[in-house]
């Protein structure tokens, strides 16, 4: 689906990875007339994260991963073999801990809290995207001074682009949402 990538967003009416290609091509599309180099994605287990090493050929894609033990004691979801991979065509892998997960997050009505929960009034994946922004950039493979496309979805899949200025998470609040690709309704 191509879209007036001026002007237009694209809402799904549904959630989740039904909307993976059209979420990637959409991205695609905007990085490549805008001279956008830097696309930044959630992957967990992997699904996205490969086709987007398809679609990002060329690209600084970096691939953002849950933290280990997220779910599960001394387990990493992502696929070791698969980060292998991506990272030998040159793919950056990032597994850190959540920017909005911190400390601060263990009382009820702290900031990380209130920042997390008023990013998810827009959309899960709006709040990922703006948080898998700041990993990248904390972990220095993204410009703070320069745009990215932030690629995230709503349990498996991508649902959700977003052109981000992104900010390093000490600094969040000069982090800038440009623009939004795609999302669901």
């Amino acid at each position: 689906m191509r879209v007036n990538w001026l002007a237009e967003i694209t809402y799904f009416g549904v959630l989740g990875k039904e909307n993976t290609d059209t979420t990637l091509q959409l991205a695609e599309d905007y990085a490549e007339k805008n001279d956008i180099r830097s696309i930044v994605l959630a992957s967990t287990r992997g699904y996205t994260a490969k086709k987007a090493s398809k679609v990002f050929e060329g690209f600084n894609l970096i691939i953002v991963t849950h933290v280990s033990s997220f779910r599960e004691p001394n387990v990493q979801e992502f696929p070791p073999n698969l980060r292998k991979s991506l990272e030998a065509k040159g793919v950056r892998v990032v597994t850190a801990s959540h920017a909005f997960s911190g400390v601060d997050r263990l009382a009820d009505g702290s900031i990380g809290e209130i920042i997390t929960k008023t990013l998810r009034m827009f959309c899960e994946g709006f709040k990922v995207a703006v948080e898998i922004a700041a990993m990248a950039a904390d972990a220095g493979l993204v410009r703070v001074d320069e745009d990215i496309v932030s690629i995230a979805g709503t349990g498996k899949g991508a649902d959700t682009a977003l052109v981000i200025r992104p900010a390093i998470s000490r600094r969040l609040f000069d982090m800038r949402v440009r623009k939004i690709l795609a999302k669901p309704t």
